[in-house]
């Protein structure tokens, strides 16, 4: 691969996904009414969702030899993703994933298995991909990278992470990242202890942890991010999501390849609420995202506004 837009490193997994009409209680029985089998994993959806958008992205990560992982392979390889530094483990177990979606709100619970496979580790290749690349998109399952990737390019690459939820060296990655983007579901994590606080007081306290830029993604109310003693939120656009599968992955993926652009905060902002709402407009979290072109239409429509100072 001669030019790299984005490396993303991170997880890929199969994706087994029911859809209910009512989600079911404990000790309940539903019908299922459609079913479908994706690829998944945050890195794998982000890598698809940057060769979507035109960018040329190099993922890193590692899949069992198995029928999972050669169908993660395919469904990569369909997307444009070049497949060139994934590693197949021989013997390899690659992790799957049980989710619901409900049809009448598009919303959808996860039953994840744990990787089994090898971590994967900061090589002469993944140095060099760094390198080339200046951007590179962390997702939850390597959050240890961090300060190691940083330390080895001497600071020449811009990190963006995908925050899902506290984890074994967060305070690390709070501390390199220059980019630091959680869910709004991360700022009720018990090891934040942020109580009751509004949404902006709890930015407040979380921003002066973070080194970088804080954004927030707020499913559909958008995503929030500080500006000095400014709270700016860019609300999502009407759009009748079927199912949230892959929505955050798909903002962090947009959000990247803005950088690499060279798109300002705030467009860049819009651009990736833009993607990853349209990204619910089909089942899997994959098949609706869109062209860049498209993105752009509705992301041009958006508008940031302020809210209480931060």
């Amino acid at each position: 691969m001669e030019n790299i837009d984005i490396l993303v490193i991170g997880r890929s997994c199969l994706d087994y996904i029911a859809v209910v009409n009512q989600f079911p209680e404990e000790n309940q029985k539903v019908p299922l009414e459609f079913r479908m089998t994706e690829g998944g994993g945050q890195g794998g959806t982000a890598s698809c969702c940057i060769s979507r958008l035109g960018g040329n992205v190099a993922y890193a990560g590692k899949l069992g030899d198995d029928d999972e992982g050669r169908f993660c392979l395919k469904r990569l390889a369909e997307f444009g993703v070049a497949t060139d530094f994934i590693e197949v483990v021989s013997g390899g177990k690659t992790p799957v994933a049980y989710i619901l979606v409900t049809a009448a709100s598009g919303h959808r619970t996860i039953i994840y298995e744990r990787n089994s496979l090898p971590r994967i580790s900061l090589d002469e290749q993944l140095k060099n991909l760094a390198a080339r690349s200046e951007i590179v998109l962390l997702d939850p399952e390597v959050t240890y990278l961090g300060g190691p990737l940083k330390d080895a390019a001497e600071g020449r690459i811009k990190i963006v992470y995908d925050c899902e939820r506290w984890r074994e060296g967060i305070e690390d990655i709070m501390d390199t990242a220059d980019y630091f983007i959680p869910s709004a579901e991360f700022l009720e994590s018990d090891r934040l202890n942020f109580g009751d606080l509004p949404l902006n007081l709890k930015t407040k306290k979380l921003n002066e942890m973070v080194s970088g830029q804080l954004i927030i993604t707020c499913g559909e109310k958008g995503a929030y991010y500080p500006i000095g003693d400014k709270l700016y939120q860019v609300a999502a656009p009407a759009v009748k999501a079927v199912d949230t599968i892959g929505a955050g992955d798909n903002f962090h993926a947009a959000f990247a390849l803005a950088l690499k652009k060279g798109i300002d905060l705030h467009q860049a902002v819009k651009l990736s609420v833009a993607v990853a709402s349209l990204s619910c407009r089909e089942f899997g979290g994959r098949n609706g995202i869109p062209k860049m072109k498209e993105a752009m239409q509705v992301a041009e429509k958006l508008k940031e506004k302020v809210l209480k100072t931060c």
